[in-house]
């Protein structure tokens, strides 16, 4: 089953990178303090299926082990991401279907020895979003992302 992980993350990467396609790319980061060491607000928010309850939604992990680089889930019964990178504190997912080749890193970054902040960082493809809809598109992405980072911060500051 790991290997079959390891493979499928090891194809889409190549398929990505084989490609000649001129994006059109995106970021949006975001961050919010947290009332809460670092260590403790990953040990509550650092589950790669913690964004179900973050966008009040179903996530389950389908293939792979939750929290380990090639674990895919699938959030509201339809959306597929893949985990391709993990530290410590921090993971960067990327969505299998590479139409708008969308990756977001969920970060928890020390300040001090009792507080952190959450870094939410979406990187995409607008290209294949019509012109005139990438401005509402991007703002609606940023709206729903600031209400994620409310969420994670309720969630790591409750006792």
């Amino acid at each position: 089953m790991r290997l079959k992980t390891t493979l499928a993350a090891a194809g889409l990467i190549a398929g990505l990178a084989g490609s000649a396609h001129a994006g059109e790319y995106v970021s949006i980061v975001q961050e919010t303090a947290v009332n809460a060491p670092a260590e403790t607000v990953w040990k509550k928010v650092g589950g790669y299926c913690d964004i179900g309850a973050w966008l009040k939604t179903t996530c389950e992990i389908t293939q792979g082990t939750d929290r380990e680089v090639g674990a895919l889930r699938k959030i509201a019964g339809r959306i597929e991401e893949v985990l391709v990178a993990k530290t410590p504190l921090s993971y960067t997912y990327a969505d299998i279907d590479p139409k708008i080749l969308y990756h977001g890193t969920v970060e928890v970054r020390p300040v001090d020895a009792r507080t952190s902040k959450v870094v939410y960082t979406l990187f995409y493809d607008q290209a294949s979003i019509p012109a005139e809809q990438r401005e509402a598109n991007k703002a609606r992405r940023t709206q729903m992302f600031a209400g994620v980072l409310q969420t994670i911060k309720a969630q790591a500051e409750t006792p």
